[in-house]
């Protein structure tokens, strides 16, 4: 097993052992109404802004480092109660080969990268809150995903503007 894939291993465990701490205590679980709550655990990991999505529902606007992304909300009823979030990150001009893209998907497990119509690289992950999860739980894929964008970034060869 490598060394990478280690890290991810113990991150799991320790995920699972919170969560069943966390539900030992009772402690209140995280569902997709619970915008405010989302924000501040993305908000542990950088800059994190709440605005709308053209159709109403909540979105965030965030950083790691110098690399932006974004926190998507769907399947909202009325823009609220929002049954999951997508996690997506888009580098304009930045136009990896499709094997690239291919070799990311073969060798991640956590995300989905892709070509979009202007074949800009994209990254996404999703959460399924409908049920809700722990406090820990949602730092945790959080902090999968930091590692996602940077590795991404790294692996598209995105350079940050100067």
């Amino acid at each position: 097993m490598g060394n990478q894939m280690r890290v991810i291993a113990n991150l799991v465990a320790a995920t699972a052992a919170l969560v069943l701490v966390g539900a030992a205590e009772g402690q209140e679980l995280i569902t997709g109404a619970n915008v405010d709550s989302v924000l501040a655990a993305a908000a542990e990991y950088g800059e994190a802004n709440l605005v709308e999505q053209p159709n109403g529902d909540p979105l965030i606007n965030a950083k790691v480092g110098d690399v932006g992304y974004q926190i998507f909300f769907r399947n909202c009823t009325e823009n609220a109660n929002c049954e999951d979030i997508n996690f997506f990150l888009g580098f304009l001009d930045v136009k990896p080969t499709l094997e690239v893209v291919n070799e990311w998907n073969a060798s991640k497990r956590f995300s989905r990268a892709y070509l979009d119509q202007d074949k800009d690289a994209c990254v996404e992950m999703d959460i399924d809150l409908v049920e809700g999860v722990s406090p820990a739980y949602l730092s945790s894929q959080i902090a999968i995903w930091t590692m996602v964008v940077d590795q991404f970034a790294d692996h598209v060869g995105y350079k940050p503007a100067s």
